[in-house]
């Protein structure tokens, strides 16, 4: 079988991936940059291992040799995903991370060419960032092909891992995006709220720059795309109020506070949250005229990162790969998602 290496393995979610890839005989190469992790957890699952910082291109292709695909779990990608993508270019290596970093879909959509003529799938966001979300784009774009604005909604997500609380602490100061147009727009941290019909009930969520911005424009064409989270109405003002502050907040000495603190109270959820939790997509499409809307019930958001990271990890495996910047969608259709047990698509309605 072709070797896997995950880089970034034992971590939160790299942890999942790596344990549920040896219960599935795949054999995976564990990878990372601290050698005393790396090698504890390679002799408990009893898997070879490798140890380099994802920072020097050049380095990275020499550890990528006789690897087939690379899935990088070491968040935050706008650290690793750079060389990492460099490096499997270089060596032919097909590469998938589990971003939502939309900076990150765009700086390695802009690798189409070199990876095409490389021979090399570079599929970013094969987590629940954005291959449910990715899939229900695509899928309200065929049944309404002439949509012109889609607008996406998560709910009930529960807690987060150590990776992801870093990578807001980054980027918190950035502020939002959206899709205007066609075109990347920056706007303020919550630039609009609206009620979302949930499938539990209405309920409050604010804008947040989630990677779909690019992933389901390249997917769909659709030129007008804003991305909104279930948020409670006073942590919606609460976090306008700290708009002012957001420079300070960027700064190193408060960005060097947050970060200390989540290392030290962010773990990620439990057994019984990734075992009994669940997540929602919705998704509305229009075309001015008519609109569809459609939705996707799923498992805990780390427990289907796992999950479909395998699934198209396997596929790339197996040589079922489509060279190029892909995404989830567009390498192995809207439906990939549906192949995940307990997911769900409703199509709710249209006008």
């Amino acid at each position: 079988m072709p070797d896997l290496l995950i880089y970034g393995s034992y971590g939160y979610t790299g942890r999942l991936v790596a344990q549920q890839a040896t219960v599935d005989g795949l054999d995976p190469i564990l990878a990372g940059r601290t050698a005393e992790k790396v090698h504890d957890q390679a002799e408990e699952l009893g898997c070879r291992s490798r140890v380099f910082e994802a920072t020097n291109p050049r380095t990275v292709a020499d550890y990528l040799e006789g690897v087939e695909v690379v899935l990088n779990c070491a968040g935050p990608f706008a650290h690793t995903a750079d060389p990492i993508v460099e490096g499997c270019i270089q060596t032919g290596t097909h590469y998938l991370d589990i971003t939502g970093e939309w900076q990150v879909f765009q700086n390695i959509a802009a690798r189409d060419e070199d990876a095409d003529a490389a021979g090399v799938m570079l599929l970013p966001g094969v987590g629940f960032d954005v291959v449910p979300s990715d899939c229900l784009a695509a899928h309200l774009h065929d049944r309404l092909p002439s949509a012109t604005d889609l607008t996406l909604a998560l709910g009930g997500l529960g807690g987060m891992s150590r990776g992801t609380a870093m990578t807001m602490v980054e980027n918190i100061a950035e502020g939002g995006v959206v899709r205007e147009d066609g075109e990347i727009v920056h706007v303020p941290q919550a630039h609009d709220d609206r009620e979302i019909e949930f499938s539990y009930g209405e309920r409050s969520a604010m804008t947040i720059p989630w990677g779909d911005v690019v992933t389901a424009y390249h997917s769909t064409g659709i030129p007008n795309i804003q991305v909104y989270s279930e948020t409670h109405p006073k942590t919606i003002g609460r976090l306008r109020k700290l708009r002012k502050l957001s420079p300070l907040l960027g700064a190193g000495p408060a960005q060097k506070l947050l970060k200390w603190l989540v290392d030290r109270r962010v773990e990620g959820p439990d057994e019984e949250q990734l075992r009994e939790g669940r997540g929602e997509i919705w998704g509305e499409a229009t075309d001015g005229q008519k609109t569809v809307v459609s939705r996707l019930e799923t498992p805990n958001g780390y427990a289907l990162t796992r999950d479909t990271a395998l699934l198209t990890a396997k596929r790339a495996l197996d040589g079922d790969v489509e060279t190029g910047y892909q995404t989830p969608s567009t390498a192995y259709g809207r439906d990939l998602v549906l192949e995940i047990d307990g997911v769900e698509r409703v199509d709710v309605g249209g006008t």
